[in-house]
């Protein structure tokens, strides 16, 4: 939780994170998915929730700790998180800044129907791409995905124009460099994960005063 309170701090407009789902039906953040030592380390679904370590939070947790007002990203590692996930953020009023994502993009459209106001982010690699790029994009577009996220390197200036021609999004993850960062920024990139807010920020703000992009 301290690194969510930093990341604000420190200016970033949206936090990210991984959602499992204990055995006891609460959606908790965490970046691994397991909990214990080696050998007898057990996955989260096998845990209930009061048994978790006290340094993972529940995704109550967190809405009580930042509120309505952040845009939050979540990598949706166990799909039996979805429903609850949903709830936790309709229950602030934060459905309209919760986006879900998952490489199964069949899966994340599915998601739709629990909440209109969710945003669904296709979280790929190019290399996995169901035919050319565009065909990709565009059947992705068609079935209700409205960002496509990929590591910084599957990114051109070229492919982010594409995704955009077809009314989508394009954001980047690992994006944890300088020149990463600014060569994102000045391709058209909509938004970029990082794990350097505080670099991140700086590129921002270089992007911003060359005109590169507006804040």
């Amino acid at each position: 939780m301290e690194a969510f309170e930093l990341a604000l701090r420190l200016g970033a407009t949206g936090l990210e994170s991984d959602v499992w789902m204990t055995s006891d039906g609460v959606a908790v953040l965490d970046h691994d998915g397991v909990v214990g030592r080696r050998p007898l380390r057990r996955p989260i679904s096998e845990v209930a929730s009061g048994d978790l370590p006290q340094h993972i939070p529940t995704l109550r947790e967190f809405y009580e700790l930042v509120g309505s007002s952040v845009d939050f990203s979540l990598d949706i590692k166990d799909p039996n998180a979805a429903a609850e996930v949903v709830a936790c953020a309709r229950d602030v009023g934060a459905e309209d800044r919760l986006w879900l994502c998952h490489p199964d993009r069949q899966l994340v459209c599915s998601w739709r129907e629990l909440s209109p106001s969710v945003r669904l982010i296709e979280s790929t690699r190019a290399a996995k791409f169901e035919g050319s790029p565009e065909l990709h994009i565009a059947r992705s577009a068609e079935i209700g995905i409205e960002v496509v996220n990929l590591h910084h390197s599957d990114w051109s200036g070229g492919t982010i124009a594409m995704v955009h021609r077809f009314g989508l999004l394009a954001f980047g993850w690992d994006a944890q460099f300088d020149r990463t960062l600014d060569g994102l920024l000045e391709s058209g990139i909509d938004g970029v994960y990082s794990d350097h807010v505080d670099t991140m920020m700086t590129a921002i703000a270089r992007a911003a005063g060359t005109g590169s992009i507006d804040v």
